[in-house]
């Protein structure tokens, strides 16, 4: 995973070879290989070779870790709607836009969307972050339909369903991409768009 831009702030000084961000990749790593509820912070030192107060340094606790992960992956699909919307007048054309912005972020942050999509509600962090991609959800759902309107996809497909069609197909990513094999995340976008879409264009 690329080291997450959005919501972290400035490295801290601690242990040298460690900063903020190399703990937080560290953790989400951990978090996905284990499970969230399953690690401990005794887990994520011991991977790091820190102690339990080196790693507090960083961050105050595994919920503000997941906090900060969880933040990054949603910041950027937020901010992929909103450019969407910003930049394009036609619904059609801000729903291509999404599915290329959504799998870029994916892309980028594989191991933080990876996280997100693991989410069940467990905590009050987790019941955040469902309710902001349900607000996203919503987002690209009115998008849809308006898109629908415009001809662009079948209108005997609900725009909720549609729309998870459309993402089940981007989320499925997080499976089998590896940001060291020979995938250029360009051209998936291309892809996901050619079958996404084509088999929701009106006959």
């Amino acid at each position: 995973m690329s080291e997450p831009q959005s919501g972290v702030h400035a490295p801290k000084r601690g242990r040298p070879g460690y900063d903020r961000r190399r703990v937080l990749e560290v953790a989400v790593g951990v978090f996905n290989e284990r499970g969230y509820d399953a690690t401990s912070i005794a887990d994520v030192a011991g991977e790091l070779g820190l102690t339990k107060s080196a790693l507090y340094h960083h961050f105050e606790s595994k919920s503000a870790m997941l906090d900060v992960a969880l933040g990054t992956a949603l910041d950027g699909l937020e901010r992929v709607v909103d450019d969407a919307v910003a930049e394009n007048p036609l619904a059609s054309d801000r729903l291509r836009a999404i599915v290329r912005g959504a799998v870029r972020v994916l892309t980028e942050e594989l191991a933080a969307v990876t996280l997100l999509l693991r989410v069940r509600g467990n905590s009050e962090v987790e019941l955040a972050a469902l309710e902001r991609r349900r607000v996203f959800d919503q987002r690209v759902t009115a998008i849809v339909a308006d898109a629908q309107r415009e001809g662009l996809i079948r209108e005997d497909v609900g725009a909720g369903i549609a729309t998870r069609l459309i993402f089940g197909m981007i989320n499925s990513v997080v499976e089998w991409y590896r940001p060291d094999g020979s995938v250029d995340p360009d051209e998936l976008a291309d892809d996901i768009l050619r079958v996404g879409l084509e088999g929701l264009h009106p006959r």
